[in-house]
Parts: C-alpha cells; structure tokens; sequence
C-alpha cells in the first residue's frame, strides 16, 4: 500500500507538481471507485486515504492562493536548466 502524504513535503512542491500529482490520485480515485462498484476491491480503506490526499494538495494550494504559505524558492537546478 501506498504511503500517505504529508503536507509538509508538499509545501515543498511546485504548482505544476502538485497539479500533477492531482491529476495522478483523481486516476487512481477513479479505478479504485470502479473497483468498490463491481465488488473487485479487497481494501476501503485506499479510498480515503486517497480522497485525504487529494484534499491535502487542494489546502496546499488555496494556502498559496491566500498567501498564508509562500512559493518555494526555485531550486538550483532549475535555474541552471533555464540559463
């Protein structure tokens, strides 16, 4: 099973990143509730643990959004990339 996220590695994230990894656990969210529906799904549990997930990236965001967390600090990888 896959291990939960915490919000702290988040804040780390850029917004294409987060955006990505939305799009990612909305996929599995999708298998997993077509899973439950035709009764092939062993573990509920991944369920919410993916639901919680996804709320978690939603609150990292709108805190960006707010201005309450700021950016991260591009990495010097990145900007050596672009130069």
């Amino acid at each position: 099973m896959a291990k939960s996220l915490v919000a702290a590695d988040l804040r780390g994230l850029n917004r294409d990143a987060l955006n990505d990894k939305v799009s990612e656990l909305k996929e599995e969210l999708f298998t997993l509730r077509f899973a439950a529906a035709t009764g092939q799904l062993e573990s509920h549990g991944r369920l919410r643990a993916v639901r919680k997930d996804i709320a978690r990236i939603y609150t990292v965001l709108q805190e960006r959004n707010l201005g309450i967390v700021a950016e991260p600090a591009e990495s010097e990888t990145t900007t050596t990339e672009k130069a």
